[in-house]
């Protein structure tokens, strides 16, 4: 190969490959530690589906696996002895020598420790990588969909939508990170019944669409739903104006598309303050030209029959899915069809992912056994992720019965709430006007998504303001202000990076050590169980460490001075990856 401009230039394109090899032998060696251990396990037992895990408390070592236990009930020999059959095994493992410090068995398990110089190792992986620190490419080739958030038009964006949308992100986040090409798609609930109600409340009211903000728009969906039970017959009037827009009327869809226009204005606003981008938003309504060709194949294919004027689907076990009301309107179900129709034809995902509330479990176990009737499912996986719901303490939230909180006035809230804490903050001292909202915008809303995703997404969360504004322990500004100490701690000095590194650790920093080289597997973990708080509780347990380190010992002036400064600049840039995962964003002041 010619090499343009002489020597210099060569020397610099050899000091660039040289460099590129070092990173890729850097990056290359990353091999993820718990699969490294599964592979010397099934060397020396025959054994399928050998669980190793990471576990939660330290005296049990870096990782753990239940191995023993197995084979002990599996083969009717003491636990001890099988115990110590295995790991004098394992110790003659060459594979396993430059990584693993100690094996031992305690309470049942085969326990792993690291080496101090491999983890010592890592803080200068972390170092080379920067921002990419914890990326691995596992889903090389795979590509998932994700249907998140999913408000319905004509209703505030109420805290109940929060979960749907931040959990979604932080799922969508994760396997991004680990290599999967990942589709995020709004289902925006845009069409069904509940626009007859809005058409037929507005024809009451006589009211003029174009002056209706999406608080009108919601209390005319309460209205007539009150007034409906008192007069049954108001129901057919409703279903009557959604017959009409599905037949193309004029006039219903005018209005349609104007209510429409109003709720998506509002819902970017909620989107731009939470810093969230989905990739595509097609409403329910996209699918209504689809729809015929889905109900026909369920129809040739003798999935579906008529019964009582409706064409529905049967199970084994579950209640029957309507496809086709008796009056000749579609439900939400057959729109589900259409839309897995279409993403099945123009992004053909390795794995669909619903992240919508636990409400709907029936619905996505009728949705998926219909699929596999149809004959759909190939390479196919299907996951709904149910979130829980926010209630209040007398019950569950509803907007028929207008029992909801506006999301806007809660985040604003968190927002005012913020500046408490970053008025007392040292290292915030100095900042403009200008920086001091944006550091308040940052924390507050980091705030609201870190409370929500600290929650395990199935469990139900009681909306009480005290709690929701708790900005101590287990919290974003926690992070964030551990992420910001960090930062000032490196600009009180110059920092210069040396080749070797004193491994003559204490407890505190090995402690911190032991806690990032298990970034990678937290995030892993957070993906396949689609459980963000999994990566939630991991970066709460570095802060910690970090923070005990840190109040304990010297880091400028101190012993392993250098070591001590590449040590915080780790854990800066592993809780900076960690809350880019979660959507929360890491200020370099506080």
């Amino acid at each position: 190969m010619e090499l343009p401009g002489g020597l210099k230039s060569k020397v610099n394109y050899l000091y660039i490959i040289n460099k590129c090899i070092f990173c890729y032998l850097i990056i290359k060696s990353k091999v993820m530690i718990k699969e490294l251990i599964t592979k010397s396990l099934s060397k020396v037992s025959s054994q399928k589906d050998i669980e190793v895990f990471i576990p939660e408390n330290d005296s049990f070592g870096d990782f753990s696996t239940n191995l023993a236990m197995i084979l002990s009930k599996k083969e009717k020999k003491s636990l001890v002895d099988i115990s110590e059959g295995l790991i004098e095994k394992l110790k003659k493992d060459i594979s396993l020598k430059d990584y693993i410090e100690k094996i031992e068995f305690k309470s049942g398990f085969i326990n792993f420790w690291l080496k101090k110089e491999y983890l010592v190792r890592e803080l200068k992986k972390i170092d080379l990588r920067k921002d990419e620190y914890g990326r691995e490419n596992l889903g090389d080739g795979k590509i998932v969909v994700i249907d998140y958030s999913a408000p319905n038009i004509a209703k505030r964006f109420s805290i109940g939508h929060l979960r749907s949308t931040i959990i979604g992100q932080a799922i969508y986040n994760l396997y991004e990170f680990l290599g999967y090409k990942v589709v995020g798609d709004n289902h925006l609930g845009d069409w069904g019944t509940q626009f007859g109600t809005l058409l037929a409340e507005i024809e009451i009211q006589n009211a003029d669409i174009n002056k209706l903000s999406i608080n009108d728009l919601e209390k005319m969906y309460v209205e007539f739903n009150k007034k409906q039970e008192e007069d049954p017959k108001l129901h057919d009037k409703a279903k009557g104006w959604f017959k009409k827009l599905e037949e193309g009327d004029i006039k219903a869809k005018e209005i349609w598309e104007k209510i429409v226009k109003i709720s998506m204005e509002e819902f970017d606003k909620i989107y731009d303050l939470l810093g969230v981008k989905i990739d595509f938003a097609y409403g329910e309504s996209f699918y209504q030209d689809k729809m015929p060709t889905v109900i026909k194949e369920l129809k040739d294919k003798k999935i579906s029959k008529l019964s009582q004027g409706a064409e529905i689907v049967e199970f084994e076990g579950m209640p029957p899915a309507m496809i086709v009301k008796s009056d000749g309107t579609t439900t939400y179900f057959t729109r589900d069809l259409a839309t897995i129709e279409y993403r099945l034809h123009n992004w053909n995902p390795d794995i669909f992912i619903y992240e919508v509330g636990s409400d709907q479990t029936l619905h996505f176990r009728q949705l998926f056994e219909t699929v596999k009737k149809l004959g759909w499912i190939k390479k196919n996986e299907f996951k709904h992720v149910g979130h829980g719901l926010y209630r209040f303490k007398e019950g569950k939230m509803s907007t028929r019965k207008g029992k909801t909180i506006n999301l806007e006035e809660i985040l604003d809230m968190s927002i005012q709430k913020a500046k408490d804490i970053v008025g007392v903050s040292e290292t915030s001292r100095g900042l403009k006007d200008i920086e001091i909202n944006d550091l308040t915008l940052k924390v507050g809303i980091g705030a609201i998504k870190y409370f929500d995703l600290m929650h395990q997404p199935a469990s139900d969360i009681i909306f009480d303001w005290e709690k929701i504004f708790v900005l101590e322990g287990n919290s974003a500004p926690y992070l964030q202000y551990t992420h910001a100490r960090t930062n000032s701690v490196l600009e009180k000095v110059r920092f210069k990076k040396e080749k070797d590194i004193d491994i003559k650790l204490n407890d505190e920093e090995i402690s911190v050590l032991r806690a990032l080289i298990k970034f990678s597997d937290s995030i892993v973990s957070a993906a396949k169980s689609y459980s963000p708080n999994l990566l939630c509780n991991y970066l709460f347990s570095l802060a910690q460490k970090y923070n005990t380190f840190y109040n304990k010992h010297k880091i400028i002036g101190g012993e392993n001075e250098n070591f001590r400064l590449l040590l915080t600049k780790s854990v800066g840039q592993v809780l900076k990856n960690g809350l880019s995962l979660l959507g929360i964003e890491s200020p370099s002041k506080m």
